[in-house]
């Protein structure tokens, strides 16, 4: 881990410094990573076996965005060095200066806190506790120390991101079982190709270099990532069909997962092959954009099934 580095490049961190608007502190939240955060976590409320009444799972669901947001508040705290130092971050509220470092700490702490304690005692004390983990493993286990450290952050650190609709289950049923894990596991193959897709269509590879940051792109060069990305997505392809086998999801999901899951492949096959030029940057913004709509489908699938009553297959594992 590093010492927090609080002198940012440019006068505007010192001429701003702590004058944040609330479109500020809106934005130190992670507003577009929150919404996925929400919608996934509902789908986990939705998907879960068992009853919840609609008051309790509302309280979940703001519970678990306001841990989302505090994650990506205290996750800019302890970026603000690296993130001034890239043109993608640069303007974000700590390094702008627009929020003190102090201030985004305490923001994200308060936020932290209020959330799991909400989730706990007014939800399910094993919910509450998974989402402080949730956080933990975000701020301590990935920007802490596995995004400075390992080209493999982004592999293993996506696993906070697929918590969310585990935390939203375990809301209902108070315990991690099979179909939770099936939506975890979901989210946390699919996080690597998403990513690394982004990377090489941004060709933010200068960026993250001039911050220390060890991406895969930085560190193995473009080729090797497409191979990455190929492989991530091959592997995704069975993965999708876990909620159909443990009985979380039924013949909808199945039929139409089969068609979406060739589509993400056809994709990341283009981006291995096509190496230069136009072509190959419109590949990486294609596969970035479908995988961005591939998991709204998948999980919306899940959710159809069940507003409409569709039954899920009978369990063939667990």
């Amino acid at each position: 881990m590093r010492d927090v580095d609080t002198s940012f490049a440019g006068a505007a961190v010192q001429a701003e410094g702590g004058q944040g608007t609330a479109g500020d502190y809106f934005a130190l939240l992670k507003p577009r990573v929150m919404s996925l955060v929400i919608f996934t976590a509902f789908v986990g409320i939705v998907a879960a076996p068992g009853t919840i009444h609609p008051w309790i799972a509302a309280v979940a669901l703001l519970a678990i965005a306001v841990g989302a947001g505090a994650a990506g508040a205290l996750n800019m705290w302890y970026d603000a060095d690296i993130d001034a130092r890239m043109r993608r971050t640069a303007s974000r509220p700590v390094p702008r200066g627009a929020i003190l470092p102090g201030e985004a700490l305490g923001c994200g702490m308060t936020l932290a806190f209020g959330s799991v304690l909400a989730l706990g005692r007014l939800v399910h004390v094993a919910a509450g506790a998974l989402l402080a983990f949730t956080i933990f493993f975000y701020i301590v286990i990935y920007s802490m120390w596995l995004k400075r450290l390992t080209p493999q952050n982004i592999v293993i650190g996506g696993a906070a991101g697929a918590f969310p609709p585990m935390v939203g289950w375990v809301s209902v049923t108070g315990s991690v079982d099979l179909g939770s894990i099936a939506l975890f596991l979901i989210i946390f193959m699919w996080t690597p190709p998403h990513f690394w897709a982004l990377a090489l269509w941004k060709k933010i590879n200068a960026d993250y270099s001039n911050a220390g940051v060890p991406m895969l792109p930085v560190v193995a060069g473009a080729d090797e990532t497409r191979r990455q990305i190929l492989i991530y997505s091959l592997l995704l392809v069975p993965i999708t069909f876990l909620p159909a086998l443990v009985g979380t999801a039924g013949a909808i999901y199945a039929g139409v997962n089969v068609a979406l899951s060739a589509m993400f492949v056809y994709h990341a096959v283009k981006v291995y092959r096509l190496r230069e030029g136009a072509e190959a940057e419109m590949a990486c913004k294609k596969l970035f954009g479908f995988s961005t709509l591939w998991l709204f489908m998948v999980f919306a699938l899940i959710l159809l099934e069940h507003a409409v009553g569709v039954p899920a297959f009978a369990p063939v594992m667990g």
